[in-house]
């Protein structure tokens, strides 16, 4: 299938677009989980406060959270916060810090100079150390007047006792906080900011603001962003289902294009190679399993590696704590995916072989109808069709029982990781060293990566057949027509009269151990009719088709004006050629569009004579359309004689040099056989005319007629002349004659 990837080289320009679109929905995808996890951690927990460093402090609440930091520390907020009172109304933000916080009206307060990312970065820490050194400190202290932060809830505060005390410990040396610092420094930094959030929380609250207003405006922020990149995710999923549907189209059309001009190429001896229910299969349903491959390997292949490389990284962000559970469920994913491909591939293989043999039972049967009900071989026709529609079935069975077992089993890994997730997070959780909306991020990025692997193993299982398929067209795609044209053709000269000759012609079909024709001479000229009578098998048929080159000779040559047939394109030698076959084929339209075929130009007086001369005149004008009747589907709704009537008509349009008329007169009653070929010697003029037949009637007046015996001349004159020359003609001809047509 790899060689068919030269068909995607038109489309490289929108598959690298499809690719970063696919990079575009896994980002959006990928970054839900952590704007959910905001929304819980900050939105919901924190009540919308995203920072422990508040962007504005009552002056006691500075000097509180100052007393409890090192004099670096101490250094490193003074650089960061200016003071501003009510009187500062020429400050150019004084009036949107005073909206932001009332409490400016009436006092004076600290306010964070630059809230850059870099700064929350560089202080956060710091009042996470700062906060947990107080509750620590009062911790260590008895008295029921600062023991409140150890009796009361963080979110409770009540800073106006806390306040009462601080001229007591900006009293106190520095060392006093030592023990209750080295403390704070084993505390998980998560829990210290988170602490530290609502310190900051009840600073906000003295300050005068809305923490509400914070609250709602927080999880509006983060929702509108989850739902642009949803909205984002979207589109960029619809982008690339459109890309990769017309992207498998195109491809697709251009194997059915390229296959079917491949066929169109294809001699006799490609044809024995390839059965027409394969070739049918080939271009229908191999085909669909391809364009079905690409389109969903676009959107899938492409996109599962994406979103579970990226998943794994995002979750591991969160916490490595927690990687291994990942690990185990990938591997367990992995196992089961192998243990059932081991198992289901070489069905994958042999289900298009057994497609093609249903579809060859199904078309011999509807093409056979007529004979099947004469010999009343229905039941054993559908016992034929029923084996090889059982044989499908089973096959197919089997691979979806395989394929079933494997979606249950990956929503139980599916099911159990969530849980695995839940129980591990919860002592993370209660151990202060993960949120709760971490747990719930990483169990959806956990999710994720077990979907791309469960997509990928839904796509493991288009692979296997999409290969097969490919390997089907490239098969015919690969094939060399053993016949091809000349790389310098000559042309042939345009002349009404045109001579054929046959050179010591031997021809010998490919992988047989002897020639059907051997040495094979002789001269057809122009205004003449050469007619090729012998038994069955006796190779008539096969020499005719060596003159428009269905077959190329094994020895000697085929000339037509002088020139070998093999020296000038096959269309150039066709063009001078008109063929009808012993099996007359007529195509689905009308009348007038199978003589056409012949000539698209002719017009309707061109389809009057040619049909005339061919005696179809008489049913086409019976019928109420005429020249517009309808025909069905190989010829179904007109006769045998009517067939090869209308054959003969289109090869007539068509006003070539030769004719080669292959056994073409045998459904013709002998009335209309002999008016035919009077009024063909009219028409057909100079043209060189070849004849083959199984009747001595139909050749008798042929200027050359030539007798065939297993693949060898023996006997060549006209129809007195055979008479008295050739034993095998002779054989024949008293087979079919009376006595006294014999003594003529």
């Amino acid at each position: 299938m790899i060689k068919l990837a030269r068909y995607l080289k038109p489309y490289l320009p929108v598959l690298i677009i499809t690719l970063a679109l696919l990079f575009v929905q896994a980002i959006s995808d990928l970054n839900l989980p952590n704007y959910m996890s905001d929304i819980v951690n900050v939105g919901i927990q924190q009540n919308g406060i995203e920072h422990a460093t508040p962007e504005a402090i009552s002056e006691d609440g500075y000097t509180l959270m100052t007393t409890f930091m090192t004099e670096d520390e101490k250094n490193t907020v003074a650089e960061n916060y200016a003071l501003m009172s009510p009187n500062d109304t020429s400050n150019p933000q004084y009036e949107a810090t005073l909206e932001k916080f009332p409490l400016l009206a009436t006092e004076s307060i600290y306010v964070l100079t630059n809230t850059d990312g870099q700064t929350f970065e560089t202080l956060d820490p710091i009042f996470g150390q700062a906060t947990w050194t107080f509750i620590n400190y009062m911790r260590s202290l008895d008295t029921n007047t600062t023991s409140a932060s150890s009796t009361e809830s963080m979110t409770d505060l009540d800073f106006t006792k806390i306040y009462a005390a601080l001229p007591m410990l900006t009293r106190a040396p520095t060392s006093t906080f030592d023990e209750a610092r080295a403390q704070a420094a084993e505390t998980p930094e998560m829990m210290q900011q988170q602490t530290a959030v609502q310190f900051t929380k009840q600073f906000y609250t003295e300050l005068g603001v809305d923490i509400a207003a914070i609250q709602n405006l927080y999880i509006l922020k983060i929702g509108a962003m989850m739902l642009l990149l949803s909205l984002i995710s979207i589109t960029a999923a619809i982008a690339v289902g459109f890309f990769s549907a017309r992207t498998a189209a195109g491809v697709s059309q251009s194997l059915r294009r390229d296959i079917f001009r491949k066929v169109q190429c294809f001699s006799n001896t490609e044809f024995d190679k390839f059965s027409t229910a394969s070739l049918i299969t080939r271009n229908t349903n191999d085909i669909t399993q391809i364009q079905t491959f690409l389109i969903m390997g676009i959107r899938i292949l492409c996109y599962s590696p994406i979103l579970a490389i990226g998943g794994i990284i995002m979750a591991l962000r969160r916490t490595t704590s927690m990687g291994w559970i990942i690990l185990v469920a990938v591997v367990a994913i992995l196992i089961i995916i192998i243990t059932v491909f081991a198992i289901a591939m070489p069905r994958f293989k042999l289900i298009q072989k057994l497609v093609d043999r249903l579809n060859l039972v199904t078309r011999e049967n509807l093409t056979g109808l007529m004979v099947v009900r004469a010999f009343g071989n229905q039941k054993f026709e559908e016992n034929r069709f029923d084996q090889a529609n059982k044989d499908t079935t089973a096959n197919n069975l089997f691979v979806n029982r395989v394929m079933v077992f494997m979606m249950p089993t990956m929503m139980f890994i599916m099911n159990a990781v969530t849980l695995l997730v839940v129980w591990v997070g919860a002592q993370h959780i209660a151990e202060s060293t993960m949120q709760v909306g971490d747990m719930m991020a990483f169990m959806q990025y956990a999710m994720q990566i077990m979907f791309s692997f469960l997509m990928m193993s839904m796509m493991f299982i288009m692979i296997p057949r999409a290969a097969v398929s490919g390997d089907r067209i490239q098969e015919v795609l690969a094939v060399k027509p053993s016949i091809v044209d000349p790389v310098s053709p000559q042309q042939l000269p345009k002349k009404a009269d045109t001579n054929l000759v046959f050179d010591h012609v031997s021809f010998r079909y490919e992988g047989a151990e002897e020639d059907v024709l051997h040495d094979i001479s002789f001269v057809a000229n122009p205004g003449e009719t050469t007619a090729f009578i012998g038994s069955t098998g006796s190779g008539k048929s096969t020499l005719i088709n060596l003159i428009p080159r269905f077959f190329d000779v094994t020895a000697g040559s085929v000339q037509v004006d002088g020139i070998d047939v093999r020296h000038v394109t096959q269309h150039d030698l066709r063009e001078k050629i008109g063929y009808i076959p012993q099996k007359g084929v007529l195509f689905s339209g009308t009348v007038a569009s199978n003589l056409k075929y012949g000539d698209k130009n002719a017009s309707e007086e061109d389809l009057a004579i040619a049909a005339q001369v061919a005696q179809a005149t008489s049913f086409i004008e019976g019928s109420p359309d005429g020249f517009e009747r309808e025909i069905a589907q190989g010829g179904s709704n007109v006769s045998g004689g009517q067939k090869q009537r209308l054959s003969i008509a289109r090869a007539l349009v068509r006003k070539p040099d030769i004719y080669i008329f292959d056994d073409s007169f045998s459904a013709l009653d002998y009335k209309t056989d002999v008016a035919l070929r009077r009024a063909l010697k009219e028409y057909t003029g100079n043209s060189t005319v070849l004849i083959v037949a199984q009747r001595i009637n139909t050749i008798m007046h042929a200027e050359q007629i030539i007798v065939l015996d297993h693949g060898r001349v023996v006997g060549k004159g006209t129809h007195n002349e055979l008479l008295k020359s050739c034993a095998t003609y002779q054989e024949i001809a008293s087979s079919q004659l009376s006595e006294e047509e014999l003594n003529i």
